[in-house]
């Protein structure tokens, strides 16, 4: 082989991408993902408009940075370099998570449901809660998708567990760790 000159491009900034290497620190092996492996159509979309971000816009603006950093002489100093490069492994880290995560994943259009009656994925749910009477909507999406600032939560959440399978009227208990909660389903939709 020969010797590196100046020129060459810095270690670990190729352009073959970042899943061709089987660079393999420890710490780096991805698990296998957790959770229910289903997710809805605005889920999925959210996540591959993450993953092209990092693959078009993220990548490359890191890689020219390490470069320049690169060319600025020693390497060993160069704490531009040294984060440039630390940034790329957490890029490609993510990269490969959420192309993993994206292969595994089942999309399911909670409009498709056919049984609106009972409470399955992607249901909006109206609960009321038996004890102060207050009034909540959750919509049940999966893990990769869960906000509870818009509302929506888990599939594998004790509340929606709770909830699948039930009917409108239906009370179901939920263990919190405040102690146990009662809440009645007044409104199962599907959009």
């Amino acid at each position: 082989m020969g010797k590196r000159s100046d020129d060459d491009e810095p270690e670990g900034t190729d352009e073959e991408g970042p899943l061709d290497a089987d660079e393999g620190d420890d710490e780096e092996e991805e698990k296998k993902p957790k959770g229910t492996l289903y997710i809805t159509p605005s889920g999925m979309e959210k996540m591959m408009a993450e993953l092209r971000h990092l693959l078009t816009v993220e990548r490359p603006k890191v890689t020219a940075e390490v470069s320049a950093a690169a060319a600025l002489g020693d390497r060993s100093e160069n704490a531009e370099y040294i984060y440039g490069k630390r940034r790329l492994r957490e890029i490609d880290r993510r990269l490969r998570f959420l192309q993993k995560r994206v292969e595994n994943l089942t999309v399911i259009d909670p409009k498709t449901q056919k049984d609106v009656s009972r409470v399955f994925f992607g249901a909006t749910v109206t609960l009321q809660n038996d004890e102060d009477e207050t009034k909540t909507t959750y919509q049940l999406v999966g893990p990769d998708e869960t906000d509870i600032k818009t509302l929506r939560i888990s599939i594998d959440s004790p509340v929606a567990r709770a909830l699948i399978g039930k009917k409108k009227g239906d009370s179901v208990t939920v263990m919190r760790p405040k102690g146990e909660a009662d809440f009645t389903i007044l409104l199962i939709r599907y959009v």
